[in-house]
């Protein structure tokens, strides 16, 4: 009798442990954000390029601009990129590049990307 009471037990355990898994699961699903779009109103908005100006001057321009120390950083070329890809790296980091995303708002780190990409921008 004690094995069998053990064992329902242990089923209703298991049971409940995998409810509560699935149910944060959905929970952490439902909060994910939407992956980041870039229409051309938002890569043209002239107040989002002033924007991203602003964060490429504070920021970028040190490891990435013309008057960086040479060998600090990749020169950018945006027009073998898209914008996604500009996004990523901002966001996440690559290789020596920290991501910003914990630093810069996703709007900042849109604008960035928009800036980067707009025939304004000289690095």
């Amino acid at each position: 009798m004690r094995v069998r009471t053990l064992s329902v037990l242990s089923a209703a355990i298991l049971v409940l442990g995998y409810a509560v898994h699935a149910a944060t699961a959905a929970s952490e699903e439902s909060e994910k954000v939407p992956p980041v779009e870039f229409t051309k109103a938002f890569m043209s908005d002239q107040a989002n390029l002033d924007t991203g100006k602003e964060v490429w001057v504070e920021q970028c321009r040190h490891c990435h601009g013309k008057s960086a120390y040479p060998g600090k950083a990749p020169k950018l070329k945006p027009r073998k990129y898209t914008a996604d890809f500009v996004y990523d790296r901002v966001s996440n980091g690559f290789r020596k590049m920290p991501g910003w995303a914990e630093v810069y708002s996703e709007h900042e780190l849109m604008s960035v990307t928009a800036w980067i990409m707009s025939k304004q921008f000289s690095p």
